[in-house]
């Protein structure tokens, strides 16, 4: 629990409008200058192909089409990015520092950056075993975006566990993002909670939470086909000046909607432009398409826009 006096010093950091370690964030982001795209591309969007790694998938593409993260790189390099999101799930479980290392050195040979990783996870649990084990599993992505160069770790904040109320799951989510934005800051990286459901379902509970850890090292990863809202566009303006990376999908579903419709990707390009994003946009395919078909049509789309 916080304490009084640690309230209070909080709170004179927050009215000196100090931009540093442990200090609070401007709201919004204040960029200088004019807005700058750079495109990435998750590896989730293969996330059926990947092979020998933690993947919780079940299907299994045919052999000839299994592939690892190098070969990911390199498909990346091949097809004009300048990045990779190197999402966590297709390292091997027990990849260590120097299997990190090794990524990072092909990416930089083919001349790419890790425009950042990502996690499951859940911060809704209260102080127990559980809700350590999710910051060990924070902890340890920190420090292998570190060796990777990654400047953003995409995390989720959770549903509410069972027997818990809203208010108290996000009290405790809260209290975990705390904690893990100190220690993701005292590695000069940075976490970008999703819009992915649970607790953070609508802009506004997502919003309230950024505002209220007043952290430099939190923002949101701003996912264009995860607000299952009335009306996800105006949604995702009202978040764009909070982003610290953006996830490109091709469809969006309303709220009561049975099916997903294709996505306006000019025009979500266009709420970046006005919000003077400058940062990475990733593509995350998860459409029925095949990837192999659909992505290289959408990166082309993508580089187009970005300018």
């Amino acid at each position: 629990m916080q304490s009084r006096r640690d309230f209070l010093a909080r709170a004179a950091v927050g009215s000196l409008g100090f931009v540093g370690l442990g200090a609070a964030a401007i709201e919004p982001f204040e960029r200088a200058g004019t807005p700058r795209l750079r495109l990435s591309i998750a590896a989730y969007s293969f996330r059926e192909f990947f092979k020998d790694t933690n993947s919780k998938s079940t299907k299994r593409p045919p052999i000839d089409k299994q592939i690892d993260l190098f070969q990911f790189i390199d498909y990346a390099a091949d097809h004009g990015c300048d990045g990779v999101e190197l999402t966590s799930y297709f390292f091997p479980a027990d990849c260590t520092p120097e299997f990190v290392a090794k990524v990072r050195r092909h990416a930089f040979v083919r001349g790419l950056s890790v425009s950042g990783t990502a996690i499951g996870n859940t911060f809704t649990h209260p102080a127990g075993p559980e809700r350590d084990k999710n910051v060990a599993l924070l902890k340890k992505w920190v420090d292998h975006a570190a060796i990777l160069g990654a400047p953003h770790i995409r995390v989720f904040a959770g549903e509410a566990p069972k027997g818990v109320s809203y208010d108290d799951a996000r009290k405790n989510c809260l209290s975990t993002l705390d904690e893990c934005c100190t220690y993701a800051g005292k590695h000069g990286v940075i976490l970008g909670i999703e819009n992915h459901g649970g607790i953070v379902a609508k802009p506004e509970q997502l919003l309230g939470i950024v505002r209220e850890v007043k952290s430099p090292w939190l923002g949101i990863n701003l996912d264009t086909g995860n607000f299952r809202t009335e009306d996800p566009y105006a949604d995702f303006t009202r978040c764009a000046p909070f982003a610290v990376n953006i996830q490109v999908k091709d469809e969006i579903r309303r709220a009561g909607a049975t099916a997903s419709e294709p996505a306006d990707i000019p025009r979500f390009f266009k709420i970046l432009r006005d919000a003077n994003y400058q940062g990475w946009v990733a593509l995350e395919y998860e459409s029925a398409e095949n990837p192999w078909t659909a992505v290289p049509r959408l990166l082309k789309q993508m580089k187009e826009l970005a300018g």
